[in-house]
């Protein structure tokens, strides 16, 4: 009882060290960023929106290093499919969730080539492979591309205009310029914090999941999964009582996409991540909820009460399902 008590409190200390250093990382590279002129939609959809993707991508590859491979994947799995049903599905319940044209017509889309993408991969050989990982950091890189692109056409056309990625640009625009010290602070010290918190994560979960003798799989989908997406709940719930969600999908579209290509891809360059059938089922079932979440913002341009309640109570099916199999 000892161990497992030590094994929570590390996995609590390693989710603060992930989330804050995230944020201390973010915020002293972004300002270098700016101290070299790089233009604020660049830094906004690059460091800022990689940001939220960095304690998945840091529990994702030491768990890949270590050889806990179905933690290395269930745990991007995971917060993709808790992301869309759950974060998606509180804001719905509060206020109905504006999509944009944007969003059904080329993220959405994408974000299920990716998965579909993922699955292929992984299904031939059952193992994620250095090859495997480049092939889907080039489209991260294709994606970043696309995105930057299509951003600067937008505002070149009308100024004016809001973008789908309106918020992560704006964070972007309010960046302060610190010292130089300090930026290396931030960034360093950041870094390390990833680090640790990756290592904590991953010992705690893997001791929890051998004393209670549940798999890597289910810890990994569940509470790991839950830590790592805490800061888009908490940040997406605050939005939606506010009324502020108008690009709450969007974002976690955008962070499900960079879960698959940056994540996965970071993980398999450094070390092959081998893939179990439950692995498999799960990315099927993370396509079959893209595609339903798809199908509720196409219908009405927006996902409405009765449709985030639908989402959540289909997440608490999944959890009970992937429980007792």
């Amino acid at each position: 009882m000892l161990q497992i008590g030590k094994a929570i409190l590390f996995l609590v200390i390693g989710f603060v060290f992930l989330i804050k250093g995230a944020d201390f990382f973010v915020e002293g590279s972004s300002s270098v960023a700016k101290k070299l002129r790089v233009p604020s939609i660049i830094i906004g959809l690059t460091i800022v929106a990689m940001g939220t993707s960095l304690p998945e991508c840091a529990v994702s590859v030491t768990a890949s290093i270590t050889n806990n491979n179905s933690l290395a994947i269930s745990n991007a799995v995971g917060s993709n499919i808790f992301n869309l049903m759950v974060v998606c599905g509180f804001c719905a319940v509060f206020t109905p969730l504006t999509v944009t044209a944007s969003t059904m017509k080329k993220e959405f889309p994408f974000s299920v080539i990716c998965a579909l993408l993922l699955l292929v991969l992984g299904f031939f050989g059952m193992t994620l492979g250095h090859i495997d990982g480049v092939i889907l950091i080039v489209f991260f890189a294709g994606f970043l591309f696309w995105m930057i692109k299509s951003a600067q056409k937008a505002r070149s056309i009308n100024p004016e205009a809001e973008l789908d990625d309106e918020i992560v640009v704006d964070e972007a625009e309010d960046i302060k310029i610190l010292p130089v010290w300090r930026c290396i602070i931030y960034i360093i010290g950041g870094a390390i914090a990833i680090a640790i918190g990756g290592d904590l994560v991953v010992d705690g979960a893997s001791v929890v999941a051998a004393a209670l003798g549940l798999s890597q799989t289910l810890i990994g989908l569940t509470v790991v999964a839950l830590g790592t997406s805490l800061p888009e709940l908490v940040t997406s719930i605050v939005a939606a009582k506010k009324d502020e969600v108008d690009m709450a999908l969007g974002n976690v579209i955008g962070s499900n996409i960079f879960n698959i290509l940056f994540v996965l891809g970071i993980a398999a360059t450094i070390s092959p991540v081998e893939f179990i059938t439950e692995n498999i089922i799960d990315i099927v079932i993370l396509v079959a909820m893209s595609i339903l979440v798809w199908l509720f913002a196409w219908s009405k341009k927006k996902i409405v009460r009765w449709e985030g309640v639908t989402m959540l109570a289909i997440y608490a099916a999944y959890v009970v399902y992937i429980c007792i199999r």
